[in-house]
C-alpha cells in the first residue's frame, strides 16, 4: 500500500468500513489483561487517566477526571471496576454496556487533598479494594498501582497491600495500536492538516500569537475534537529559545514563526508542529530550516521494524552542536514520542536516555518525531514535528500539511 493512511469522515455509516468501536474496546482490554497476566501483581489500580480509559472505555471532562478521583481496578479473572463522580458512574451503568452496571460506582477520595485524607475517603476506598481482593483470592498478590497520591499509598500499605509499579507494564501494553487506534490518529492528524490550512491563510503582520490559538481551537472543536490539550504559537524573537507556550505578541513582516497543534479525536491524539515565515523569509531562516528538515529526513529514513532507538537518536546533532551545554538542557528538541490515548507514551527517543536503554521499533508503534534549529541570527529558529506509524514494510507518516520546504505565509 502506498496510499495515505485512511482517515474517513467522522460518522458511523452502512457504506464504509470505518473505526469499529467494539473491535477497538476489545483490542485495548485485551492487552490490559495480558500485561496482568504476565506480571506479579494480583490486580492494577489504576489512577492514570488514560489507562482508565483504556481498560474501562471511560471518559469525562479533565477538570473532574484529572484530579486523582477516578479509579479503576482490573483483577485477574474479574471484569473492570471503575469508580467516578457519581453522576458520571449513573451515566456509564446506562451507556456503557460493555462495563456491568454492578462495576461502575460512585468514587470520591479528595480533589487533590481538597478533601484532607483525614476526612476517612481514601481509609474507606483502599478497605473495599482490599475486600474485593481477598474475596477474589488475590489478598497475598501485589497490587501494581500506575500514579498514585501519597496518602492514598500509604493507605494502602498501612491495611497490609503490597504496593508495585503499573505503569510500566500498561505503557507497554499501550505502545502497540490496532488498525482503529491507527485510523483515530490518522483522522485526528486529518483534523490539524486543515487547521494549518486556516493558520496559513490567517497569518499576516498584525496577528496575535493567541488570536491563531482561538482559531485552531475554534477550527478543531468544530471538526469534532474531544479536547484541545494545548497549541504553542511562537514567534520572531520568542521562537530561540525555544519557550513551549504563547503570548499576544503580534506578529510582524519577515517572522518566522512555529506552532504545535496538541488535541484529541476520540481519545487519539496529535502532536504536530509547522513552522512558517509571514511576508518573506531570510536566509539564515531558510538556512534553519534547511537542517531541521535534513534531521527530520534523516530520522524518519531510520524508522523500520527492528530498529533501535539509540539508532534513530543518533542521527540528530548531539546538543552542543545545537547551542546547548547537554542532552538534557536540549530534551525535547530533538526528539521523538509516543502517540496514543496519551501525548507521551512509548517509545521516547532522544540522546538523553536512547543511548542507555534503547526500545526496538516494531509493527503499530505510532510516535512523533520532531527537531529544532536555531538560525544563526540569535533569534529565529525552525521547528518540524511529523507523526509516523512503524509498518512491516517501514514507515508511513501521518502528517501531511506540507513541510518539505519553509513555506512563507502571505508573501510579499
Amino acid at each position: 500500500m502506498t496510499g495515505p493512511l485512511p482517515a474517513p469522515g467522522h460518522m458511523g455509516v452502512d457504506y464504509e468500513q470505518r473505526v469499529d468501536f467494539d473491535r477497538l474496546r476489545d483490542h485495548r482490554l485485551r492487552r490490559a489483561r495480558a500485561a496482568l497476566e504476565g506480571s506479579e501483581c494480583g490486580a492494577f489500580l489504576l489512577f492514570d487517566f488514560y489507562n482508565i480509559r483504556y481498560v474501562t472505555q471511560t471518559w469525562i471532562g479533565g477538570a473532574l477526571g484529572d484530579k486523582m478521583t477516578r479509579y479503576a481496578l482490573l483483577a485477574r479473572d474479574a471484569a473492570p471496576k471503575l469508580w467516578d463522580f457519581g453522576s458520571a458512574a449513573r451515566h456509564h451503568r446506562l451507556h456503557s454496556p460493555w462495563l456491568d452496571p454492578a462495576d461502575c460506582h460512585a468514587g470520591m477520595l479528595g480533589l487533590r487533598g481538597a478533601i484532607a485524607p483525614t476526612a476517612g475517603l481514601m481509609a474507606d476506598a483502599v478497605r473495599r479494594i482490599k475486600g474485593i481482593l481477598e474475596d477474589a483470592g488475590l489478598a497475598g498478590a501485589p497490587v501494581g498501582v500506575d500514579i498514585v497520591e501519597p496518602p492514598f499509598l500509604f493507605e494502602m500499605q498501612r491495611q497490609g497491600l503490597r504496593v508495585v509499579d503499573a505503569q510500566q507494564l500498561m505503557l507497554d501494553a499501550r505502545q502497540i495500536k490496532s488498525a482503529d487506534e491507527i485510523m483515530l490518529l490518522t483522522q485526528a492528524a486529518a483534523m490539524v492538516d486543515g487547521v494549518y490550512q486556516d493558520i496559513v491563510e490567517a497569518l499576516k503582520p498584525g496577528i496575535r500569537e493567541n488570536e491563531i490559538v482561538a482559531l485552531a481551537n475554534k477550527r478543531l472543536y468544530e471538526m469534532g475534537s474531544d479536547q484541545v490539550e494545548a497549541i504553542n504559537a511562537v514567534s520572531g524573537e520568542r521562537c530561540n529559545p525555544h519557550p513551549h507556550n504563547f503570548s499576544d505578541r503580534l506578529i510582524r513582516p519577515g517572522d518566522q514563526a512555529f506552532f504545535d497543534i496538541i488535541h484529541s479525536f476520540n481519545g487519539y491524539r496529535t502532536c504536530y508542529y509547522r513552522t512558517f515565515s509571514v511576508g518573506s523569509s531570510t536566509a539564515a531562516q531558510r538556512e534553519a530550516y534547511g537542517r531541521a528538515r535534513e534531521w527530520m529526513d534523516a530520522s524518519i529514513a531510520m524508522i523500520k521494524p527492528g530498529v533501535g532507538t539509540d539508532q534513530v537518536a543518533a542521527v540528530w546533532p548531539e546538543a552542543t552542536a545545537f547551542g546547548f551545554e547537554d542532552e538534557m538542557a536540549a530534551f525535547g528538541l530533538q526528539f521523538g514520542h509516543g502517540l496514543g490515548l496519551g501525548l507521551h507514551e512509548r517509545p521516547i527517543i532522544s540522546r538523553l536516555n536512547s543511548m542507555r536503554e534503547p526500545i526496538e521499533l516494531r509493527p503499530g508503534m505510532v510516535f512523533a518525531l520532531e527537531t529544532y534549529c536555531p538560525a544563526s541570527d540569535g533569534f529565529s529558529a525552525a521547528r518540524i514535528e511529523e507523526e509516523v506509524v512503524v509498518t512491516p514494510d517501514g514507515c508511513r507518516v501521518l502528517t501531511l500539511f506540507p513541510a518539505q520546504d519553509l513555506m512563507v505565509a502571505n508573501p510579499y
